[in-house]
Protein backbone atom coordinates (compact mmCIF):
# COMPACT_ATOMS: atom_id res chain seq x y z
CA UNK A 1 0.00 0.00 0.00
CA UNK A 2 0.69 3.89 -0.90
CA UNK A 3 1.40 6.31 1.39
CA UNK A 4 0.76 9.58 0.56
CA UNK A 5 1.38 12.48 3.57
CA UNK A 6 -1.23 15.17 3.43
CA UNK A 7 -0.41 18.67 4.24
CA UNK A 8 1.56 21.43 2.18
CA UNK A 9 4.24 21.96 5.04
CA UNK A 10 7.62 21.47 3.52
CA UNK A 11 9.33 21.02 6.80
CA UNK A 12 7.51 17.60 7.55
CA UNK A 13 7.42 16.57 3.92
CA UNK A 14 11.06 16.65 3.97
CA UNK A 15 11.22 14.99 7.27
CA UNK A 16 9.11 11.93 6.02
CA UNK A 17 10.17 11.82 2.40
CA UNK A 18 14.10 11.52 3.82
CA UNK A 19 12.89 8.14 5.73
CA UNK A 20 11.34 6.82 2.39
CA UNK A 21 8.53 6.50 3.87
CA UNK A 22 6.47 8.58 1.23
CA UNK A 23 5.14 7.62 -2.06
CA UNK A 24 3.41 10.79 -3.04
CA UNK A 25 1.45 13.87 -1.65
CA UNK A 26 -2.35 15.47 -1.47
CA UNK A 27 -2.62 19.29 -1.06
CA UNK A 28 -6.14 21.28 -0.56
CA UNK A 29 -6.78 24.72 -0.91
CA UNK A 30 -7.10 24.55 2.85
CA UNK A 31 -4.03 23.24 3.94
CA UNK A 32 -2.10 25.88 1.72
CA UNK A 33 -3.80 28.64 3.21
CA UNK A 34 -2.67 26.75 6.89
CA UNK A 35 0.94 26.75 5.36
CA UNK A 36 0.68 30.32 4.72
CA UNK A 37 2.98 32.22 2.21
CA UNK A 38 2.61 31.72 -1.92
CA UNK A 39 1.14 28.58 -2.53
CA UNK A 40 2.46 29.19 -5.78
CA UNK A 41 6.28 28.66 -4.16
CA UNK A 42 5.12 25.76 -2.07
CA UNK A 43 3.06 23.52 -4.70
CA UNK A 44 6.44 24.24 -6.88
CA UNK A 45 8.73 23.10 -4.08
CA UNK A 46 6.53 19.90 -3.15
CA UNK A 47 6.61 18.57 -6.93
CA UNK A 48 10.27 18.85 -6.47
CA UNK A 49 11.11 17.33 -3.69
CA UNK A 50 8.48 13.98 -4.31
CA UNK A 51 9.12 11.87 -7.45
CA UNK A 52 5.72 10.63 -6.90
CA UNK A 53 2.26 11.65 -7.70
CA UNK A 54 1.18 14.92 -5.84
CA UNK A 55 -2.51 16.25 -5.84
CA UNK A 56 -3.04 19.96 -6.67
CA UNK A 57 -6.88 20.34 -6.30
CA UNK A 58 -8.51 23.26 -8.88
CA UNK A 59 -10.65 25.92 -6.92
CA UNK A 60 -13.28 26.42 -9.98
CA UNK A 61 -16.41 24.60 -9.74
CA UNK A 62 -17.73 24.70 -13.18
CA UNK A 63 -16.25 22.91 -16.32
CA UNK A 64 -14.07 25.21 -18.24
CA UNK A 65 -12.47 26.97 -15.33
CA UNK A 66 -11.55 23.33 -13.86
CA UNK A 67 -10.41 22.62 -17.33
CA UNK A 68 -8.09 26.22 -17.22
CA UNK A 69 -6.88 25.46 -13.94
CA UNK A 70 -6.16 21.69 -14.36
CA UNK A 71 -3.99 22.65 -17.26
CA UNK A 72 -1.73 25.25 -15.28
CA UNK A 73 -1.45 22.80 -11.98
CA UNK A 74 -0.18 20.45 -14.39
CA UNK A 75 2.88 23.27 -15.37
CA UNK A 76 4.21 22.59 -12.07
CA UNK A 77 5.51 19.12 -12.66
CA UNK A 78 5.18 15.62 -14.78
CA UNK A 79 4.26 14.27 -11.67
CA UNK A 80 1.33 16.55 -10.68
CA UNK A 81 -2.34 14.55 -10.41
CA UNK A 82 -4.98 17.35 -10.65
CA UNK A 83 -7.61 17.03 -8.11
CA UNK A 84 -11.49 17.95 -8.78
CA UNK A 85 -14.50 17.76 -6.94
CA UNK A 86 -17.01 14.86 -7.50
CA UNK A 87 -19.83 17.17 -9.47
CA UNK A 88 -21.07 16.84 -12.63
CA UNK A 89 -18.68 19.68 -14.01
CA UNK A 90 -16.03 17.78 -11.83
CA UNK A 91 -16.55 14.47 -14.00
CA UNK A 92 -16.85 15.76 -17.30
CA UNK A 93 -13.27 17.81 -16.24
CA UNK A 94 -12.12 14.34 -14.84
CA UNK A 95 -12.61 12.50 -18.79
CA UNK A 96 -11.48 15.80 -20.59
CA UNK A 97 -8.40 16.05 -18.29
CA UNK A 98 -7.72 12.61 -18.35
CA UNK A 99 -8.01 12.27 -22.35
CA UNK A 100 -5.46 14.60 -22.82
CA UNK A 101 -3.10 12.38 -20.72
CA UNK A 102 -3.73 14.53 -17.37
CA UNK A 103 -4.49 11.92 -14.73
CA UNK A 104 -6.46 13.28 -11.80
CA UNK A 105 -7.58 12.48 -8.59
CA UNK A 106 -11.83 12.70 -7.84
CA UNK A 107 -11.86 14.02 -4.49
CA UNK A 108 -14.84 14.55 -2.02
CA UNK A 109 -15.92 10.72 -2.47
CA UNK A 110 -18.48 9.27 0.25
CA UNK A 111 -20.31 6.75 -1.89
CA UNK A 112 -19.55 3.75 -3.88
CA UNK A 113 -21.82 4.55 -6.59
CA UNK A 114 -19.95 8.08 -6.81
CA UNK A 115 -16.69 5.79 -7.00
CA UNK A 116 -17.95 3.88 -9.60
CA UNK A 117 -19.14 7.52 -11.70
CA UNK A 118 -15.60 8.85 -10.84
CA UNK A 119 -13.58 5.09 -12.48
CA UNK A 120 -16.25 5.50 -15.22
CA UNK A 121 -14.70 8.61 -16.25
CA UNK A 122 -10.98 8.01 -16.11
CA UNK A 123 -9.86 8.93 -12.66
CA UNK A 124 -6.56 7.52 -11.85
CA UNK A 125 -7.16 8.26 -8.13
CA UNK A 126 -11.07 8.22 -6.24
CA UNK A 127 -10.64 10.11 -2.73
CA UNK A 128 -12.94 8.38 -0.48
CA UNK A 129 -13.37 10.74 2.87
CA UNK A 130 -14.01 8.00 5.70
CA UNK A 131 -13.26 10.28 8.54
CA UNK A 132 -16.03 12.32 7.46
CA UNK A 133 -18.30 9.68 7.49
CA UNK A 134 -17.19 8.49 10.65
CA UNK A 135 -17.85 12.22 12.27
CA UNK A 136 -21.71 11.92 11.49
CA UNK A 137 -22.23 8.31 12.44
CA UNK A 138 -21.77 6.57 9.20
CA UNK A 139 -19.38 3.59 8.68
CA UNK A 140 -16.07 5.01 6.26
CA UNK A 141 -14.72 1.83 6.57
CA UNK A 142 -17.12 0.16 5.19
CA UNK A 143 -17.61 2.81 2.43
CA UNK A 144 -13.69 1.11 1.54
CA UNK A 145 -15.12 -2.64 1.01
CA UNK A 146 -17.45 -1.69 -1.03
CA UNK A 147 -15.35 0.15 -3.56
CA UNK A 148 -12.77 -2.46 -3.33
CA UNK A 149 -15.29 -5.05 -3.89
CA UNK A 150 -16.76 -3.29 -7.22
CA UNK A 151 -13.51 -2.41 -8.36
CA UNK A 152 -12.15 -5.82 -8.58
CA UNK A 153 -15.44 -6.80 -10.80
CA UNK A 154 -13.88 -4.45 -13.35
CA UNK A 155 -10.81 -3.64 -15.16
CA UNK A 156 -11.06 0.57 -14.28
CA UNK A 157 -7.13 0.61 -13.51
CA UNK A 158 -8.61 3.52 -10.76
CA UNK A 159 -6.74 3.32 -7.36
CA UNK A 160 -8.75 4.24 -3.87
CA UNK A 161 -6.98 6.85 -2.33
CA UNK A 162 -8.37 6.51 1.77
CA UNK A 163 -8.37 10.25 2.96
CA UNK A 164 -9.71 11.74 6.14
CA UNK A 165 -7.32 9.39 7.84
CA UNK A 166 -8.43 10.24 11.77
CA UNK A 167 -5.63 7.55 13.16
CA UNK A 168 -3.38 4.74 12.79
CA UNK A 169 -6.43 2.52 12.99
CA UNK A 170 -7.53 3.35 10.02
CA UNK A 171 -4.39 2.17 8.06
CA UNK A 172 -4.16 -0.90 9.52
CA UNK A 173 -7.56 -1.56 8.74
CA UNK A 174 -7.32 -0.10 4.85
CA UNK A 175 -4.03 -1.95 4.38
CA UNK A 176 -5.99 -5.06 5.27
CA UNK A 177 -9.25 -3.97 2.96
CA UNK A 178 -6.84 -4.07 0.10
CA UNK A 179 -6.61 -0.01 -0.88
CA UNK A 180 -4.21 1.35 -3.03
CA UNK A 181 -2.84 4.89 -0.95
CA UNK A 182 -3.40 5.73 2.46
CA UNK A 183 -3.36 9.97 2.88
CA UNK A 184 -2.12 10.75 6.15
CA UNK A 185 -1.85 13.80 8.03
CA UNK A 186 2.25 14.34 9.15
CA UNK A 187 0.61 13.70 12.87
CA UNK A 188 -0.98 10.14 12.01
CA UNK A 189 2.27 9.23 10.54
CA UNK A 190 4.26 10.17 13.18
CA UNK A 191 2.09 7.97 15.96
CA UNK A 192 2.25 4.61 13.74
CA UNK A 193 6.09 5.08 14.15
CA UNK A 194 5.92 4.92 17.74
CA UNK A 195 4.90 2.11 20.69
CA UNK A 196 5.80 2.81 24.26
CA UNK A 197 7.47 -0.89 24.42
CA UNK A 198 9.96 0.32 21.74
CA UNK A 199 10.51 3.21 24.07
CA UNK A 200 11.41 0.99 26.64
CA UNK A 201 13.16 -1.77 25.02
CA UNK A 202 15.39 1.07 23.90
CA UNK A 203 15.87 2.40 27.07
CA UNK A 204 17.06 -0.99 29.00
CA UNK A 205 19.57 -1.70 26.16
CA UNK A 206 20.96 1.88 26.34
CA UNK A 207 21.03 1.74 30.57
CA UNK A 208 23.01 -2.19 30.07
CA UNK A 209 25.31 -0.66 27.47
CA UNK A 210 26.37 1.99 30.26
CA UNK A 211 26.34 -0.89 32.85
CA UNK A 212 28.60 -3.12 30.31
CA UNK A 213 30.84 -0.04 29.28
CA UNK A 214 31.57 0.35 33.43
CA UNK A 215 32.98 -2.91 33.74
CA UNK A 216 34.86 -2.58 30.23
CA UNK A 217 36.09 0.93 29.71
CA UNK A 218 37.93 -0.02 26.08
CA UNK A 219 35.20 -1.50 24.57
CA UNK A 220 33.83 -0.31 21.57
CA UNK A 221 31.02 -1.10 19.24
Amino acid sequence: MKIFLDTADLESIKKFNDMGLLDGITTNPSLLYKEGGNPKDAMKEITEIIKGDVSLEVVSTEYSGMMEEGKRLREYGSNVVVKVPMTPDGLKACKSLSSEGIPVNVTLIFSPNQALLAAKSGAKYVSPFIGRLDDIGQDGMHLIKEIKEIFSNYDFGTQILVASIRHPIHVIDAAKIGADVVTLPPAVLDKMMKHPLTKIGLENFLADWEKLKAENPDIKI
